[in-house]
């Protein structure tokens, strides 16, 4: 726009230029960068549902097998690789970080020929090592072989007896995983305690001594468990059949150290009440009553 010159001066008219910006509307507050965090956040959406999807839809294996696809272990590459069951289970005894074999090599195991070809904590010459004590398997051997003397001897002693024979067959010997149990059992005609107490009867007072000279040698320990069938008390809070269980493990456990029997191969002592029935179908029957005395494997083999 052109302005007017002042009178009577020759001087060009001064020329005003205005500008004017026209903007979108609330262009500063809608642009574009919502729209793509919006999209990283459907994806994302999109990949968990399908991470519930497979996890619904594939088994224990397939789930492995997908988990190893994104992230391969070494571990799982040895194993299925050949030489892996070998000695050095699927490496060789000059890779860097193996055994010593040259200058500057960095591993640091040491290379040593196991005992049997097997190894592990006890094999060597230490306090528990194979070449100073016998091997697990000859320790389970050796018991297995002590365990069945034991019970011909007490069977045969039992026969011997004419008091005794007839409690033949409350006496049972069954071979278990821990070592063998001797069980020693009630029926309907014949209990070895007195009717609701601790207190053994004399021929089973008898049975008992004779079962503690036949164990008297070994080096076993011993573990010994009461049972009692599902008749309940009158007054629970006087007497139950917990207590009366344990209490009959105790009265056993000391027949057999006034027997001859170390304090020390006492294992553990305990009452189970009618908790495991030898009569499932009947926890009343009269041959739930025992107490179980059993021969554990001796250390080194039991529990390792």
């Amino acid at each position: 726009m052109a302005a007017r010159a002042p009178h009577g001066s020759n001087q060009p008219p001064r020329i005003i230029v205005r500008k004017v910006y026209v903007e979108g509307h609330g262009a500063g507050h809608h642009g574009g960068a919502w729209k793509v965090a919006y999209a990283d956040f459907v994806t994302a959406m999109m990949a968990f549902f399908l991470l519930l999807w497979i996890l619904g839809a594939t088994t224990e294996k397939q789930r492995k097998s997908i988990a190893d696809y994104f992230a391969p272990t070494l571990v799982e590459l040895r194993e299925n690789s050949a030489g892996s069951n070998g000695l050095f289970g699927g490496e060789s005894i000059v890779d860097r970080d193996n055994y010593q074999h040259k200058a500057t090599q960095t591993g640091t195991r040491a290379l040593t020929v196991p005992f049997s070809a097997i190894g592990g904590p006890d094999s060597g010459n230490g306090e528990a090592g194979s070449l100073k004590n016998p091997t697990r398997e000859a320790l389970a051997a050796e018991d297995r072989k002590n365990f069945e003397a034991m019970r011909r001897q007490v069977m045969a002693e039992i026969a011997s007896n004419a008091r005794l024979a007839r409690l033949a067959k409350h006496i049972h010997f069954v071979r278990t995983r821990d070592g063998m149990r001797i069980d020693l059992i009630d029926d309907a005609d014949y209990s070895m305690f007195a009717l609701g107490t601790t207190a053994l009867e004399p021929e089973a007072d008898k049975l008992i001594a004779l079962v503690a000279g036949a164990i008297r040698p070994s080096q076993n320990p011993i573990m010994i468990r009461g049972h009692t069938d599902s008749l309940a008390y009158g007054n629970p809070a006087n007497m139950n059949n917990w207590m009366l269980s344990s209490g009959r493990a105790e009265a056993v456990r000391r027949r057999l150290a006034a027997g001859g029997i170390a304090e020390k191969r006492f294992e553990r002592i305990e009452g189970v009440a009618e908790r495991e029935p030898m009569i499932a179908d009947n926890p009343a029957d009269p041959r739930n009553r025992r107490v179980a005395v059993t021969l554990l494997y001796r250390r080194g083999v039991f529990g390792q």
